[in-house]
Formats: structure tokens, C-alpha cells, sequence
């Protein structure tokens, strides 16, 4: 076949989507428990939103956005999405969300795009659950969120998780804290990658956040924000950390995570599972306090994160943890002959008005051949209908499991399924 999917995403089948299903019902579960409300936005958006929500400076918006325009809308910049905050906050100005309520506490799930080298658990075209807490700016709020994210990923039965948290500080000492960097890069500035030499004067935290090795290596020594945290930024740490310990959540303090994004304020963290590898971030987020007003919106506090579905259900095939496939009783109809098939049809559609799960043959198959395919799919009763049972107002009902069978009047077979289906 010529025509294949795009390079970096994925096809699900069904015997896959069985373990998206599972992954999302918990992942709803757990939100309603701690108080989210679902909310979905386009799969694309202004490119404006991602240049002032996300940053310019950032990998994200100068190497990994797909971004088109269209004629119809006056040469209009569109992108795909490559991550959903910038949307939410757009959602909840547009909507005027922040006139109607106090807290905002929602969440999402679905695809986003980023343009980035294909590997184990990274695609081009990839899902996230995420959520998002706007109007408070309390650490009470931001250990309420890692304390859901952990509690997710322990009921799905992960263990050694780690839990690093850092604070990124705020305009009132980011400014200092950023003078600090390029002091100590500028010296090196030669030997950083091409990357952050762009980045020394325009974000240089991020080149604490570089994969390169050497990069890396030169970073040793660079001074710590925790170091040059204002009193406020400080005081909302240590409550945070307070918090935590309170809700016996085991973390690390890492001064190095800074995250990809220029929104983020004071708290920033990650849950890696490092079973994984390289790779080993699952979720991951934090507090952007200054990004609705960014976006034109009044002061509003808020703190975010987002999983990876495919990473998290990587974890879970790796450790045996996706639950095995449950059957629902089942019927099939195995009809011989053109009036048989009639009344097949008949029954068929009484079992879907009662909402139990049946088929009959579309196939012309042989009875043989009909029983073979009822014994594949797993069904539990097969309903047999050929000119003797329908002259004598009958049907067989075949109970799968024993072999055995019994006779019915035509005109009960869908109660008598239904109430064995349903007990």
C-alpha cells in the first residue's frame, strides 16, 4: 500500500482501544473524586495564543509547532495544538468563565501535535490528560494537584515513582536569579550547543533543562534559584513542601527543573517512573500565575500539569499492569433460510432495544460455519432458528459454556436473553 500513516503517530485497533477505555475511566474517576469538570477545546488554535502563552524563545514554538495558514480567513495563522493550557486560559477568557464562579478546576484528554524526533513513548501526534486549577494562588491548591497525579498513577499500580519539585521563582526574583545565569554562562558561552547560545540572553534557565551532555557538564556550579527566591516565592515553597509531607508524598528537591515553558511561576514539578528510562516523565507541570493576564484576562493564579497517555500506558504494558479483556455475556443468532433471517433480524433488534449485546451472521455462512464464529467472538447463548423451530413457533437456545440447550416460544426468546444476559 502506498499511503501511509504520517511518520510519528499511531493507528489504534480495537483489542488497543480496550486499554484506552481503561486508562480514561480511572483518569475520570479520579477527577470527579477531587472535583474536576471535563472541558474539550479545537484540536487547533490562533497562532498567536501559543506565541505569547507558551513563549517565544521556547522549543516548542520555534521547532515543534505545525502551523498553517488558510486563504478563506484572510491568510489567518493557525497551529495545531501542542499542548492544551494555552487553551483552557483561552477558553475561560472567551467564555468570561472567571465572571461565574470562584475556582475554576478543570480537566481534559485528547490529541496534541509537536513536531519532534520519533521514539519510544514520543509522537508527533500524541494524547494528554491534564488538568487546571484557576483563581487560587495557595500551595494548599498545587499539593492537591501532585497529591491527585500521584494517586492516580499509584491506583494504576506503579511503584517507584519519583516526585522532583522545584520553584522557578516569579518576576520579582526571576530577573535576578536570570542575571546570575548568564553570568556564569558567558564565559562558556563558546562551548554550549548552538541551542543555548541562543537561549543565554533570551531564557537561559533553559539551559539548565538541555539534554546535551556537554551542556550538561558546563551547567555544574550554576547557581540555584532556591538561592535567590524572593520572601513570597519562598514561603509558598516551603508550605507547599509542608503540604506534601503532610499527605506522606515522597519527593526530591530538583533545582534544575525548570520545565519547557516560559508561563511557569513558582512551582514546577515532574513524576518520573523510572522503569522507563530516558523517557521516564510521565506528568508533569506546574503554577503559571501570570499567564491569563498575559492573554488579556484580569490577575488570575493558576496551577496545571499534563500525562502522557501513550508514556503511561507504556509504563503499564511494561509492568503487566492493564487489566485483562472482560467478556459480556453475549448472543448470537444463527438463522438458516430467508424467513429465518427475518426473524433473526426481528430478535437482533429487540436485544439492542434492550441494550444487550448480539449479532447474527452477514455472511451467508453455514450453520457449521455460523456456530464456528459464535464460539470465536465468545458469545454465551446462541439462539438457533431453522424451518423445523419456525414451524413449530420455537427457537433453540444453546448455552455455550455446558452444551446444553433448550426450547423456547419464538415470541419469548428476547425476554428469555435478556434475563439471563442481565440476571
Amino acid at each position: 500500500m502506498a499511503i501511509r500513516k504520517p511518520r510519528g503517530t499511531q493507528d489504534f485497533l480495537p483489542e488497543q482501544m480496550i486499554n484506552w477505555h481503561y486508562i480514561e475511566q480511572r483518569m475520570r474517576e479520579i477527577c470527579k473524586v477531587y472535583g474536576f469538570n471535563e472541558i474539550r477545546t479545537p484540536a487547533f488554535e490562533d497562532t498567536k495564543l501559543f506565541l505569547r502563552g507558551i513563549g517565544e524563545t521556547t522549543d516548542v514554538v520555534q521547532k515543534e509547532m505545525y502551523t498553517f495558514t488558510t486563504g478563506d480567513d484572510g491568510g489567518s495563522s493557525f497551529t495545531l495544538r501542542p499542548e492544551n493550557t494555552a487553551s483552557a486560559v483561552r477558553a475561560y477568557l472567551e467564555n468570561k468563565v472567571y465572571g461565574k464562579e470562584g475556582l475554576t478546576k478543570w480537566y481534559y484528554m485528547g490529541p496534541m501535535f509537536r513536531h519532534d524526533k520519533p521514539q519510544a513513548g514520543r509522537y508527533r501526534q500524541f494524547h494528554q490528560f491534564g488538568a487546571e486549577v484557576l483563581g487560587s494562588q495557595s500551595p494548599v491548591v498545587d499539593s492537591e494537584v501532585i497529591c491527585m497525579v500521584v494517586q492516580l498513577l499509584k491506583d494504576f499500580g506503579l511503584k517507584d515513582l519519583n516526585v522532583e519539585v522545584n520553584s522557578v521563582g516569579c518576576p520579582t526574583c526571576r530577573p535576578v536569579y536570570r542575571e546570575k545565569l548568564i553570568e556564569f554562562f558567558e564565559p562558556k558561552k563558546e562551548q554550549l550547543c548552538s541551542d543555548c547560545q541562543e537561549r543565554l540572553y533570551k531564557n537561559p534557565l533553559r539551559i539548565l533543562d538541555c539534554k546535551n551532555e556537554t551542556c550538561k557538564s558546563l551547567s555544574v556550579g550554576a547557581p540555584e534559584i532556591h538561592e535567590h527566591l524572593c520572601e513570597e516565592c519562598h514561603d509558598h515553597f516551603e508550605e507547599l513542601k509542608t503540604y506534601l509531607t503532610a499527605a506522606n508524598v515522597q519527593y526530591t528537591l530538583n533545582p534544575r527543573l525548570v520545565r519547557g515553558l516560559d508561563y511557569y511561576t513558582k512551582t514546577a514539578f515532574e513524576v518520573q517512573y523510572t522503569p522507563l528510562g530516558a523517557q521516564s516523565a510521565v506528568a508533569g507541570g506546574g503554577r503559571y500565575d501570570g499567564l491569563v493576564e498575559e492573554l488579556d484576562g484580569p490577575h488570575t493564579p493558576a496551577i496545571g500539569f499534563a500525562m502522557g497517555m501513550e508514556r503511561l500506558l507504556l509504563a503499564l504494558e511494561k509492568q503487566n499492569l492493564l487489566p485483562e479483556p472482560t467478556v459480556e455475556p453475549s448472543a448470537f443468532v444463527v438463522a438458516l433460510g430467508d424467513v429465518a433471517k427475518v426473524e433473526a433480524f426481528k430478535i437482533c433488534q429487540a436485544l439492542h432495544d434492550a441494550y444487550v449485546t448480539v449479532e447474527m451472521d452477514g455472511q451467508g455462512k453455514s450453520m457449521k460455519a455460523q456456530l464456528k464464529y459464535a464460539n470465536k467472538i465468545n458469545a454465551k447463548y446462541v439462539i438457533i432458528l431453522g424451518d423445523d423451530e419456525l414451524a413449530r413457533g420455537e427457537a433453540i437456545i444453546r448455552f455455550m459454556e455446558t452444551s446444553e440447550q433448550e426450547t423456547v416460544p419464538l415470541d419469548t426468546v428476547s425476554e428469555r436473553i435478556t434475563s439471563l444476559v442481565k440476571g
